[in-house]
């Protein structure tokens, strides 16, 4: 006969299999109206026998809006890499190779299967609708095997007096146009593939991501000296005797997809190499009714040839986004991280076509303090573990990214990281008045440089490249659609944080929300240096909540 043991516990609790988890969840969960609230169902089985089959629980729910409740598994996944060693610090769940709860999946049924003598957990999230706002509602638990009621608890959601306002963070997660089409073997840009496309967007837009990068070409991210990408070319390029035509037909399409899900801000491929600039992206044209590769390795970046193009390429661009009304929330980017001795093949690159993005938004991520000075690049995307100078020196409209290299002190999307150093970043891009935050892996499935494919159900470290959890937040389910991660709902959880931060400023000032993050620290929060603890985050968004809740009526 089986024993089993059920508990909730919050959304900050990575339910491993050897180990109880340490908090229960508290008898009211508070909330504001747009935000989407998780809590976890943590189970455990003891049996000594064989027939597990028989062992089957399921979960339903009681309350008036119980339709709106959704139940997913949370499965393991392998972890064979949880950081660079030189970037491992005490804030770290495990250090060696390890199965990590993670991947969240559909369950049909409410029926679970436990593993015996394992606890696993299941994630339980609703959305908050505008018109629950100064609603409480009670949500029963209960698990039953067969007709024989097992364990039930009650929690109850209190929406306060208030939605939350309109993200103004701009938040960019690196969609990789060419990894869609490769997993699931689709022509890119094939009626299936914009299916696909679209439904990755969608969940994106859901988890506040507001800007998508953009592949006017192939994007010269993460590739090998010499290799390449599948190639993903929004912008059709035919070459004449009398210089370049271009079809935007597919840009608009892309244009008018993020409209429909509520992408604000396009973030142009890189025009050029990554780490120094130094030769142009791959780009494919039509010459003589057939397709041949125009640049590529073998081109300077700022050679007679590719400036050339670009000449021709990007009025035109410009002129396609003024059309679509997409001008001014369109970013461009030069070079991705350029590193100190780049500089000068960066400025090379930059320089040679300046005049013609001299009114557009250029962007772009580095560490180098030393690079911002010499005014190579006006407007920085800074990694977490260096914003101390530009801080020092006053750079106003500051952006951050974190990747994997970010891994000592700084928050990061580890998969091997506590959850509450995934939240923390709300708290931190709210008191540093951050305008933007970049993270390159949203479904990132290639090997480190794209030497290869992976299965990102086995391999999620890209072959050993990247700490676990860096390359992607969603798994490819086999209908198309995302399979979304623990990871990106805790993200996400950091993003209600920050807005909720910002309502509370609107009803009652800046000064009294630092002072509410602050409440019994003794230190000033920085990248660097914040309360680890769960319970902090816990806190601290009843607190602000519940100031709403009091201002707000």
């Amino acid at each position: 006969m089986a024993n089993y043991e059920f508990m909730l516990t919050d959304s900050l609790e990575k339910v491993f299999p050897d180990k109880r988890p340490e908090r229960r969840l508290g008898k009211t969960i508070t909330a504001l109206g747009g935000e989407r609230i998780s809590m976890q169902l943590a189970f455990y089985m003891e049996y000594g026998g064989c027939e597990l089959n028989e062992q089957e629980i399921t979960v339903s729910f009681e309350s008036e809006i119980a339709d709106r409740i959704r139940m997913r598994k949370v499965e393991l996944v392998p972890a064979a890499m949880a950081a660079y060693r030189e970037q491992l610090d005490d804030n770290y769940l495990f250090t060696e190779p390890c199965l990590c709860p993670d991947l969240l999946t559909p369950v049909r049924g409410g029926i679970l299967r436990p593993y015996a003598s394992q606890w696993r957990a299941a994630w339980i999230d609703l959305l908050v609708t505008p018109e629950m706002c100064g609603g409480s509602y009670p949500v029963t638990v209960s698990v039953n095997r067969g007709t024989e009621l097992l364990w039930s608890e009650t929690v109850t959601i209190s929406a306060v007096h208030s939605v939350l306002p309109e993200q103004r963070l701009i938040y960019t997660e690196w969609l990789h146009a060419d990894c869609l089409a490769d997993y699931y073997r689709e022509e890119p840009f094939s009626e299936r593939y914009w299916e696909i496309l679209e439904q990755f967007v969608h969940t994106a837009a859901e988890h506040g991501v507001n800007m998508l990068l953009t592949p006017v070409f192939t994007p010269p991210l993460d590739t090998l000296v010499g290799g390449e990408r599948t190639t993903v070319q929004l912008v059709g390029v035919k070459k004449e005797e009398g210089g370049y035509t271009f079809d935007f037909t597919l840009l608009r399409r892309w244009i008018a997809m993020c409209r429909r899900k509520g992408i604000k801000y396009l973030e142009i491929s890189h025009l050029f190499t990554q780490w120094g600039a130094k030769h142009a992206p791959k780009v494919m044209a039509l010459v003589n009714g057939e397709k041949k590769q125009l640049f590529g390795w073998d081109t300077k970046a700022a050679g007679e040839a590719y400036r050339g193009f670009l000449s021709a390429f990007l009025p035109e661009l410009k002129g396609v986004l003024k059309e679509e009304g997409m001008f001014e929330q369109t970013y461009f980017h030069i070079s991705d991280e350029p590193h100190g001795e780049q500089m000068e093949t960066y400025r090379a690159a930059k320089e040679s076509i300046w005049p013609l993005l001299a009114d557009c938004h250029v962007i772009d991520a580095l560490s180098s303090f030393t690079i911002y000075q010499a005014g190579v690049v006006e407007h920085p995307i800074v990694c977490s573990d260096f914003l101390e100078p530009f801080f020092e020196a006053g750079v106003e409209d500051l952006w951050t990214y974190y990747c994997c290299v970010q891994g000592h002190e700084v928050s990061n999307q580890f998969m091997a990281m506590p959850s509450a150093r995934n939240r923390i970043l709300g708290v931190q891009l709210y008191l540093y008045r951050m305008k933007g935050f970049l993270h390159w892996g949203y479904n990132f499935y290639n090997s480190q440089h794209s030497i290869s494919t992976v299965n990102p159900y086995l391999v999620t470290d890209a072959g050993g490249g990247f700490p676990a959890g860096d390359p992607f937040v969603v798994y490819p389910a086999e209908d198309g659609t995302p399979y979304e991660s623990l990871r990106f709902m805790v993200i996400t959880e950091a993003m209600y944080d920050l807005r909720a931060f910002e309502r509370l400023e609107e009803l009652a000032g800046r000064e009294y929300v630092e002072r509410l993050i602050h409440e019994g620290l003794e230190y000033q929060i920085t990248f660097k240096k914040y309360p680890k603890d769960a319970e902090y985050l816990l806190r601290l968004r009843e607190k602000v909540n519940c100031a709403i809740d009091e201002m707000g009526k």
